[in-house]
C-alpha cells in the first residue's frame, strides 16, 4: 500500500477546522442587550437586579481593568426549535490568553439564582433540552474585566487597580440563542479521541493505521456541505474502531475532575470568591448531565467564601457530596506556600482544613494536595500523619531544572522518620484535558513501571477557567476502555490512593527529606514586607494565645476570646496561599497583603494587653513569650526572665560592654565577644573570648549587589548565572559610634549605592553574645539583589536550617547534580554551620532565602553564609520591594543547635515591657531540647489547656512537663486534639524521637 498518511492527515485537520467544528451550532437568533456598569467594586446580584439597566449592542468595548458589568440577555426561542438542544452561547470579548487569565462571568436566572459560569472554554447555557419552542430567555450575566497581566513578564500597570487606568479592556463579541447539533457535537469528539490517540502511536503500530483509515472512511461518508445530515451516518463509520477495548496491560488512569483555583495570584482575592464562585457552579450543573463526574477540590477556604457569598452554590456543593459527584480534598485552608509557613501555622493549615470539611460537608479528608507549591518541607510527613493524613499528591517537581525525580509513587520519609505514601501524577500537569498526547506522556513517563500500573490525572481548567467541561466527560466515556489508550476510570482520589497503595506500597521506594523544587527560589525572598508580615503575626499569634491562656487560668472571669483568635488564624492562613506568601501576585495583592498584616498586628496587640491586664495589677514588668529562659538588656538594667514567664526589671550599674575607636577601628566587647570593626563599616573580625578562636576568615557583613535577570519568571527564579557578576558594597558614608557601653555599644554604618540607601546599627549589648545588625533600607533598585554574606571560619560539610519543627541538613559542597541545584535555600529563624565541636549561627527575622558556599583562604578552608535580604524584579508587580524596608539579622558565634533554636525564637519574640504581676510560668519542662511551640485552649472551649512541643535538636530527649496549675490528666491527642489511641500519659518523664511532635492536653482539675 502506497504511504499517504500524511495526506488523509491533511484532510482530516482541514475538515475539522474548516467545515465540522464549525457546524456544531446550526440555527442561531441574537440576544437582546443592556448594561449596567457597577461604579466600584463588585455588588451582590441582588444590588444589580434594582440597578437601571441601559441599551447595549455587541462589538461595543466595555470594562475598565478590574471593573464589573452586569449585562441583560433576553430573547425568545424560535417555535421551529421545538424538540432541539438550544443554548445561550455567550462571548463578552474573549481572548487568547488562556481560561482564567481574561474575562469571566456568572449567569443568573431572572430571579438571581446562579446558573453556570461563562469562560473562553465553556460558553453555554443549556436553555432548553429539549425546547418547547417559544419560552422566553431572561439571563442576567455579572461579567468581570479582569485584565491578562502576565505579557512574557514585561513590567505593566495592570496589576493594581489603583494604576490600572480607566481603557476598557474588552469588545463584546456575541450573546446568541443557538441550536447544538448534537450529532456533529459527539463526531467531533470521536474524531478527536481518535486523531489524538493515532498521533501517539508509532508509525508501526497496525492500530494506528486502523484509526487512520476509519477516520479516511468517516471522511468519505461525511458531506462537508452538510455536515449536520450525515454526522450519524459518518459517526457509525467509526463505531468498530472506537469499540476495541484497551489491553489487559494498559497503564491505568485514574480521572478526577479539577480546577486549581490560586487564591490570589494575577488577581486579588476578591477575584478569586468570584472565580470560585462560577467554577463550583459549573460543576455542579455538570454533574446533573454526568452522573459519572467526580470533582476533587481543596482549600476550605474557598468553601467558606462561596458558603457566605453564594448559598445557592454552597447548597448545590453539599448535594454534590452526598451524591458522590463532589470530593473535597487537600486537609488544608489554602494550598499554602510549603516552605515559609512556622510550623505552628502549617499545623493549623491542616486543622482548621481538615476540621472545616467534617463540620461543614461531614468528609474526613486523607490526603494533602499541593498540585502547586514551589517545595515541600521534610516536616510534612510528620504533621500528616498527626492529622490522621494517609497520603501527599503533588506534582510541581516535574518543574525541575535539572534532576528528574526517580519515583511517581513512593514513601516519602520525613525529618523524624515518619512516611507518608506520595504520588505525582506523571501527567505532569493538574490541568488535564484528557488530550490523547497528555495520556500517552503519563504512561511513557511513569517511572514505576513494572511494580506499579496506575496514576492519577487531575482534568478540568483552573484559575476560573471553569473546571471541568462536559467535552472532557464524553472523552472520559470513550476512553474507559480503548485499544491502544491507557484505560481511564473517573474515581476519586482516595480510591486511587488506596488501590496504588494495596497494589505498590509493599514494594515502593523511599525518598527522604525535602522535596526541593529546582526553581522558583527567588520566591524565598520576593516581596519582603509580605514575608515579614507572616513572620511578625505569625509570632503575635503564638504571643496572644499564651497569654490568653494563662488569663483564663488564672483569672475565671476572663472570656478566652476564641473566635477573634480563630477568625486571625484564618486570615494570617489565608496569606500564606502559595502566591501570596511567596511574592508572585499582582501589586494589588500584596498592597492589600501589607495593610491586612498591619491589621492583624493591631488587632493582636490589643488582645495580648487585654490578657495581661487580666492576669491583675502590678509593677513594670517583663513577659518572656519564648518557651527559654533569657537575659537580655532591658531599659537600664539587664533581666533574666524565665520561659513562658515574667520577671521584674532590676538596674544594674555593670559595664559590661565596652567600645573604644582607635584611629578608623573601632572594637565592641563583652564578657564573651570581642568585635573589630574597620574604617569601611565592615565586621573585621569577631572573636570568641570563651573559645579563644576568630570567628570569620573574612570580613563580615558585606553588602553584595548582583544583576538580577532570570530567563523567565521574574518574581519566582533566581537563576545560577546571577553569580557570575556582583558589586561588593564597601564604602561608606559615615560609620559612627553612637553607643559606647555600659549596656550598649552600637556602630551606625551609613552606605548609598545605586539610587538606595542603607544605615546598618551593628549592636552588642552587656547580656549576650549576640552581634545584632539592624538595617533600615530605602530600596530603590531595578533587577538587582542584595546579599548580606559572612565568611565563617569553619570547615562545615553542611549546613544546618530551621524548618517547620526541627532543621535539615544540605551539603555546602556541590558535587552532585542535585547538591549543586540548591544554590539558593531556605531557612527560617536561623541557619548554622559548624565543624566538630564548633559552630557558628545566622539569625534572622524576616528573611527566608540564604546560600551556602565553601570558601578558601589563606588558613584553610571556611564556609560563607549569605543572607538574600531584597530583589526587585519588575512582574508580575513592576515596583516589587521599592520603599523602607527594617530588618534585623544575627551572628550568633559558638552556637550549639540549642542556642540557634533559643536565640532564634528570642530575636523572633521580643520581651514584652508592661505593667503585670509576677508570675510563674503556666507550663515548662525540663529538657531544653524539648521546644513548646504553642500554649493555648482546647478548640472545643472545654477549657482544657494545649500544649504542643517538639524534640529541636536531633536527637532523643526525655523531658517532663509541669503545670503551674492543678490538671486531672494529660493525655496525647493529635493535631485536631483528638485522643490518640496508642498513648496516654498521666504523669512522670517522657520520651521523644528526634524532631517528634507531641500534643498534650491539660485536662483542668
Amino acid at each position: 500500500m502506497h504511504d499517504d498518511r500524511t495526506l488523509v492527515e491533511a484532510r482530516l485537520e482541514r475538515a475539522l477546522r474548516q467545515f465540522v467544528r464549525p457546524a456544531q451550532y446550526g440555527a442561531k437568533v441574537p440576544l437582546v442587550l443592556s448594561v449596567w456598569h457597577v461604579p466600584g467594586e463588585p455588588v451582590p446580584v441582588d444590588q444589580a437586579l434594582q440597578a437601571a439597566y441601559e441599551p447595549f449592542t455587541t462589538g461595543t468595548e466595555w470594562g475598565k481593568p478590574w471593573s464589573t458589568s452586569w449585562f441583560r440577555l433576553e430573547g425568545r426561542v424560535p417555535e421551529e426549535w421545538a424538540g432541539r438542544r438550544v443554548e445561550a452561547v455567550i462571548d463578552p470579548g474573549f481572548t487568547g490568553d488562556g481560561p482564567g487569565f481574561q474575562a469571566e462571568g456568572l449567569l443568573y436566572d431572572a430571579a438571581g439564582v446562579p446558573l453556570k459560569g461563562i469562560h473562553p472554554r465553556n460558553r453555554h447555557l443549556t436553555v432548553g433540552h429539549p425546547a418547547r419552542g417559544g419560552e422566553p430567555v431572561h439571563l442576567l450575566l455579572e461579567a468581570a474585566a479582569t485584565p491578562a497581566v502576565l505579557h512574557g513578564f514585561e513590567p505593566t500597570h495592570l496589576g493594581d487597580v489603583l494604576t490600572a487606568g480607566d481603557r476598557p479592556v474588552y469588545r463584546f463579541r456575541s450573546a446568541e440563542l443557538a441550536v447544538l447539533e448534537e450529532h456533529v457535537w459527539q463526531l467531533v469528539l470521536d474524531i478527536e479521541v481518535l486523531s489524538e490517540l493515532m498521533y501517539e502511536l508509532a508509525a508501526d503500530r497496525p492500530r494506528r493505521h486502523e484509526i487512520l483509515r476509519a477516520l479516511e472512511d468517516m471522511l468519505d461518508t461525511l458531506d462537508l456541505h452538510d455536515v449536520p445530515g450525515t454526522a450519524p451516518a459518518a459517526r457509525a463509520a467509526l463505531t468498530d474502531v472506537l469499540s476495541r477495548p484497551a489491553s489487559a496491560s494498559a497503564h491505568r488512569v485514574s480521572a478526577t475532575g479539577h480546577a486549581h483555583i490560586d487564591s490570589a495570584w494575577l488577581w486579588p482575592l476578591r477575584e478569586t470568591v468570584r472565580k470560585a464562585s462560577r467554577t463550583f457552579a459549573n460543576v455542579t450543573a455538570l454533574a446533573a448531565d454526568y452522573p459519572e463526574l467526580v470533582f476533587s477540590c481543596s482549600q476550605a477556604q474557598q468553601y467558606a467564601w462561596v458558603k457566605e457569598h453564594q448559598p445557592h452554590i454552597w447548597e448545590r456543593i453539599r448535594k454534590a457530596v452526598r451524591e458522590g459527584n463532589w470530593a473535597p480534598v487537600g486537609s488544608m485552608w489554602v494550598e499554602s506556600d510549603a516552605n515559609m509557613p512556622g510550623g505552628e501555622a502549617l499545623a493549623r493549615q491542616i486543622t482548621h482544613g481538615r476540621r472545616f470539611f467534617a463540620e461543614e460537608l461531614d468528609v474526613e479528608t486523607e490526603e494533602i494536595w499541593l498540585p502547586d507549591s514551589f517545595g515541600y518541607t521534610a516536616a510534612f510527613p510528620q504533621l500528616a500523619k498527626l492529622a490522621g493524613i494517609r497520603w501527599f499528591l503533588t506534582q510541581k517537581l516535574s518543574w525541575n531544572q535539572s534532576n528528574r525525580m526517580p519515583h511517581h509513587t513512593f514513601w516519602w520519609e520525613g525529618i523524624d522518620g515518619t512516611r507518608v505514601f506520595t504520588h505525582f501524577p506523571p501527567v505532569d500537569t493538574y490541568n488535564s484535558q484528557l488530550h490523547g498526547r497528555e495520556l500517552a506522556h503519563a504512561e511513557r513517563n511513569f517511572a514505576d513501571k513494572g511494580r506499579a500500573t496506575r496514576s492519577l490525572v487531575p482534568f478540568g481548567w483552573g484559575d476560573g477557567g471553569g473546571g471541568p467541561t462536559r467535552e472532557m466527560l464524553e472523552k472520559a466515556r470513550r476512553l474507559r476502555s480503548l485499544e491502544g489508550s491507557p484505560t481511564v476510570e473517573i474515581e476519586k482520589p482516595s480510591a486511587f490512593f488506596a488501590a496504588a497503595e494495596e497494589e505498590y506500597g509493599p514494594h515502593a521506594p523511599v525518598w527522604s527529606g525535602e522535596l526541593y523544587l529546582e526553581l522558583h527560589r527567588a520566591t524565598y525572598t520576593t516581596q519582603a514586607k509580605t514575608k515579614q508580615g507572616n513572620r511578625r503575626c505569625e509570632h503575635a499569634l503564638r504571643e496572644a494565645e499564651l497569654w490568653c491562656t494563662t488569663a483564663a487560668v488564672r483569672n475565671p472571669s476572663y472570656a478566652y476570646p476564641y473566635d477573634a483568635l480563630d477568625r486571625l488564624w484564618k486570615t494570617v492562613l489565608l496569606h500564606q496561599f502559595h502566591d501570596i506568601l511567596p511574592g508572585s501576585s499582582i501589586a494589588w495583592v500584596h498592597r492589600e497583603a501589607r495593610e491586612t498584616y498591619a491589621r492583624v498586628l493591631v488587632e493582636l496587640a490589643e488582645i495580648t494587653a487585654e490578657a495581661v491586664r487580666a492576669l491583675g495589677p502590678g509593677e513594670r514588668a517583663v513577659l518572656n513569650s519564648s518557651p527559654y529562659e533569657r537575659t537580655e538588656v532591658v531599659g537600664d538594667g539587664v533581666v533574666t526572665v524565665p520561659g513562658l514567664g515574667t520577671a521584674a526589671i532590676t538596674a544594674t550599674a555593670s559595664e559590661a560592654v565596652r567600645a573604644e575607636r582607635t584611629g578608623g577601628t573601632i572594637v565592641l566587647e563583652n564578657a564573651w565577644t570581642r568585635v573589630r570593626i574597620d574604617a569601611d563599616g565592615l565586621i573585621e573580625s569577631v572573636r570568641d573570648l570563651n573559645a579563644d578562636r576568630e570567628v570569620l576568615c573574612g570580613r563580615g557583613n558585606l553588602l553584595q549587589l548582583h544583576p538580577d535577570h532570570p530567563n523567565a519568571w521574574d518574581a519566582w527564579d533566581i537563576d545560577r548565572h546571577y553569580r557570575r557578576r556582583h558589586t561588593d558594597l564597601t564604602d561608606a558614608e559615615s560609620v559612627e559610634l553612637v553607643e559606647d557601653g555600659p549596656l550598649r555599644a552600637t556602630v551606625r554604618v551609613t552606605r548609598t549605592f545605586g539610587r538606595s540607601r542603607i544605615t546598618q546599627e551593628i549592636r552588642l549589648t552587656a547580656a549576650s553574645r549576640r552581634l545584632d545588625i539592624v538595617s533600615d533600607v530605602d530600596w530603590q533598585e531595578s533587577e538587582k539583589v542584595l546579599k548580606a554574606a559572612f565568611p565563617i571560619d569553619v570547615h562545615a560539610e553542611r549546613s544546618a536550617a530551621e524548618i517547620q519543627f526541627g532543621h535539615v541538613h544540605r551539603s555546602t559542597h556541590a558535587n552532585t547534580s542535585w547538591d549543586a541545584a540548591r544554590f539558593e535555600i531556605c531557612a527560617h529563624r536561623w541557619l548554622r554551620v559548624a565543624e566538630e565541636g564548633y559552630g557558628v549561627a545566622v539569625l534572622n527575622d524576616s528573611t527566608y532565602g540564604h546560600d551556602v558556599t565553601r570558601t578558601p583562604y589563606e588558613g584553610g578552608l571556611g564556609t560563607t553564609v549569605r543572607l538574600t535580604l531584597l530583589r526587585a524584579p519588575h512582574s508580575p508587580d513592576p515596583e516589587t520591594d521599592l520603599g523602607t524596608h527594617r530588618f534585623t539579622y544575627t551572628l550568633l558565634p559558638g552556637a550549639g543547635v540549642g542556642d540557634a533554636v533559643a536565640e532564634g525564637l528570642a530575636l523572633n519574640l521580643p520581651l514584652r515591657v508592661t505593667e503585670a504581676p509576677l508570675l510563674a510560668p503556666l507550663v515548662r519542662v525540663d529538657d531544653p531540647a524539648v521546644t513548646i511551640e504553642s500554649v493555648k485552649l482546647a478548640d472545643d472551649r472545654s477549657g482544657d489547656v494545649v500544649v504542643r512541643l517538639y524534640e529541636s535538636r536531633g536527637g532523643r530527649a526525655r523531658f517532663e512537663l509541669t503545670a503551674d496549675f492543678p490538671v486531672s490528666r494529660t493525655e496525647v491527642t493529635d493535631l485536631l486534639e483528638r485522643p490518640r489511641p496508642e498513648t496516654s500519659v498521666t504523669s512522670g518523664p517522657t520520651v521523644l524521637r528526634p524532631f517528634e511532635i507531641r500534643t498534650l492536653r491539660l485536662r483542668r482539675a
